[in-house]
């Protein structure tokens, strides 16, 4: 993309997503710009005619029946974005910064909100330039939307915050100053507006998504090797018993294992053993990964829709003021928690065929893959780690939705922790991924024992690439490098294009 036009209307999630890749010049349409202004309009007439609107001219949260005079209505801004920046924690990552300034952009641009051009151009200018406020990652319960993070955003644009542009720190001014520009002096509703939302949340839950796509993709990748690495049967990918079944997921995923497990030497050899049907781990992962696909795919058009939501309060439709609950976060609240599940079964399965790797299944293997059982300890503690982080995983995967911690002294009495929910689903993909390396550095070293038999056309490309990046090292080394290596490849999708019928990964796109 070369430049992205923005109306609050038509951002795709597949332009989100692709976003940090392509930094297009975002830019507001022109029809954004007339809706925007006739809410301002609206607000300048609540506050001429002292109209009570919440927000606009009272009190926010508790205070909401404190009425405020038209002579302190910027006051009460500027309050609102001092006193709501109070969250804690490492900064979010670029990544995820752009994101959320991106949606927050967009959601503005729809016109419901209040807020003049100028302060979201003044935003865009910023996202342009790739001066990134510091937004700390911690104190958002996901309703009214994520405000201490949207509250620190806010400052950058008041001459109060603090940015990075590269690798140098600008405070106060100078955020602004580095683009030409002079801190903005809110005027009413515009704090509230720049504040209230679901952005965090929203850049969290689609960042998760992104990862577990690769993941779930990798999975596939590392199932068929574990297949091969194990002589293990192509039976349960027959494409009737997926039929039978009926789940859209299941015969997508087992279409993709057919793909990679078409003809092998491997496979060949064992056509009459006496081994009837594989274990769990192995025999049912289109079932279980179909489910994971289906997750994701569910996710993936909740997000969809999010990515031009509204989530400020009070909105703003003609004349009319109306206060409701858009900033309520629970629909990414709960796609987080889900896809949390999902990803964790993917790794809780993968460390159960790593399990199967090392325990001699395929009687052609050494215990824990050694050269010299005994001397050597082979994969045995690299499938400890796996085991620990997939109990990990376990604990992580309890739905944050199901949590509320009132607020605002009752006032805010229901929330839903939506953004604990998006950065436990990245702590739980950061690592299903080294789970995933894990087994993979074990199915390429099974199937290195079975030379010279060779397996499948895209299984073979996957474990020279993996070979590439891994080299053979005989006898017992250190592997927390080479788990690294591997899931570093995992986490920027470099394997994904070996899987068949044009996927790369991305498998739910078609919700856009």
């Amino acid at each position: 993309m070369s430049g992205l036009e923005i109306s609050g209307r038509d951002l795709t999630l597949a332009q989100v997503l692709a976003f940090e890749n392509d930094r297009p010049e975002v830019v507001l349409s022109a029809d954004a710009k007339g809706r925007m202004q006739r809410s301002v309009q609206t607000v300048a007439d609540v506050v001429s005619t002292g109209r009570v609107s919440y927000g606009v001219n009272t009190g926010f949260g508790a205070f909401a029946n404190r009425q405020i005079s038209a002579a302190q209505v910027k006051q009460l801004q500027l309050n609102l974005v001092r006193s709501h920046a109070a969250g804690v924690g490492e900064p979010f990552p670029p990544d995820l910064v752009r994101r959320i300034m991106l949606l927050k952009c967009n959601s503005l641009a729809a016109g419901f909100s209040g807020i003049r051009v100028e302060v979201v151009e003044t935003l865009l200018a910023m996202l342009n330039a790739n001066i990134l406020p510091l937004i700390p990652c911690r104190g958002s319960v996901g309703a009214s939307g994520d405000l201490a993070p949207l509250a620190h955003l806010a400052l950058s644009l008041i001459g109060e915050g603090e940015a990075r542009h590269g690798d140098r720190l600008l405070e106060g001014p100078e955020v602004l100053q580095e683009i030409g520009r002079d801190p903005i002096e809110l005027e009413a509703k515009e704090g509230l507006a720049l504040l209230n939302g679901t952005q965090a949340s929203a850049a969290l839950a689609i960042a998760g998504l992104q990862q577990a796509e690769r993941l779930l993709g990798t999975s596939i990748l590392a199932g068929a090797s574990t297949v091969e690495g194990l002589a293990g049967s192509f039976a349960p990918f027959d494409g009737r018993i997926h039929e039978a079944r009926g789940m859209y997921g299941q015969r997508h995923v087992a279409a993709l294992f057919r793909g990679l497990l078409d003809a092998s030497e491997i496979n060949h050899s064992h056509e009459d053993c006496d081994r009837v049907q594989d274990p769990y781990a192995v025999r049912c992962m289109p079932q279980v990964l179909g489910a994971v696909w289906d997750t994701l795919s569910h996710a993936a058009s909740i997000l969809a829709r999010e990515c031009n939501g509204v989530s400020d309060n009070p909105l703003i439709f003609d004349e009319d003021v109306l206060s409701g609950g858009n900033f309520h976060a629970e629909p990414l609240a709960f796609v987080s928690d889900f896809m949390a599940i999902a990803v964790a079964e993917i790794g809780a399965m993968s460390e159960r065929r790593t399990d199967l790797l090392a325990r001699r299944i395929n009687p052609d293997l050494n215990m824990f893959l050694t050269e010299e059982p005994g001397l050597e300890s082979g994969m045995m503690i690299a499938h400890v780690t796996a085991a620990a982080l997939a109990s990990e995983n376990k604990t992580l995967a309890h739905p944050a939705s199901v949590d509320s911690m009132p607020t605002s002294a009752g006032q805010e009495d229901h929330v839903s922790m939506a953004p604990w929910a998006g950065l436990k689903l990245l702590q739980i993909c950061e690592n299903t991924a080294s789970i995933l390396a894990i087994e993979l550095l074990a199915a390429v070293l099974a199937l290195d024992d079975q030379r010279p038999l060779r397996s499948t056309v895209r299984v073979e490309e996957l474990h020279a690439r993996l070979r590439s990046a891994v080299p053979v090292e005989p006898g017992d080394h250190r592997l927390d490098r080479d788990i690294r290596t591997v899931s570093r490849l995992i986490c920027e999708g470099a394997l994904a294009d070996i899987l068949p019928n044009g996927e790369t990964g991305a498998l739910n796109r078609a919700t856009d």
